[in-house]
């Protein structure tokens, strides 16, 4: 497959994100925090926001069940920028040299649609090297859904098969090989970058 558009996730792709990363500055006990993260802010609570909840009926749900941890669980939406601040090394330099190839760049991302805007505004520098990004919680649909994929490939004006998709989960690549796109399970950059330049998108 010749493929000439990449489509990139976000979190874990190009930026480390762990509720841990908040909650280690809150929480000074470890078991605590193992406890914190495994039994109240779960994944699958946060996985509401990526399908479009709103914050404030999550954390009022979660509150009523836990309300000694009220306060922990509103730092949540104002402060989840603090769960992904860096970036994966590497990353900024493949976006960069890829955009520079005049490679068209995109993303689709599980990402709540309140959260979404306040930390894409922290690196312009680099979501603006992106000609579109559908964000899951704007669509109230999630990846690995298939119609995902198809309703971003329609906004995108690409065809699947120009596309190569890269995105760390095993199943989210699934998703989008059965609607015909290529698909890179991330590991790191610098195995990015040869599957990159073994497609000849980078030299």
């Amino acid at each position: 497959m010749t493929v000439t558009t990449v489509i990139f996730d976000v979190g874990n792709v190009l930026y480390d994100w762990s509720p841990r990363f908040l909650y280690e500055r809150l929480i000074d006990d470890d078991r605590a925090l193992d406890a914190f993260l495994r039994d109240v802010v779960t994944p699958e609570w946060h996985f509401q926001h990526d399908l479009g909840r709103p914050f404030a009926e999550t954390r009022a749900e979660l509150t009523a069940q836990f309300p000694h941890h009220a306060d922990l669980i509103a730092a949540w939406g104002p402060r989840f920028n603090e769960s992904l601040e860096t970036m994966v090394p590497g990353m900024a330099a493949i976006v960069a040299e890829l955009d520079s190839a005049g490679v068209p760049l995109f993303a689709i991302t599980n990402f709540s649609a309140e959260f979404w805007p306040p930390f894409s505004a922290t690196n312009p520098g680099l979501f603006g090297r992106f000609r579109d990004i559908v964000v899951s919680g704007d669509e109230r649909m999630v990846k690995p859904d298939p119609a995902l994929y198809r309703l971003a490939l329609a906004r995108f004006g690409v065809a699947a098969g120009d596309a190569l998709f890269i995105d760390d989960r095993a199943d989210n690549i699934a998703g989008a090989e059965s609607v015909g796109m290529a698909g890179h399970r991330f590991i790191d950059a610098p195995t990015l970058r040869a599957e990159l330049v073994g497609r000849g998108l980078l030299r």
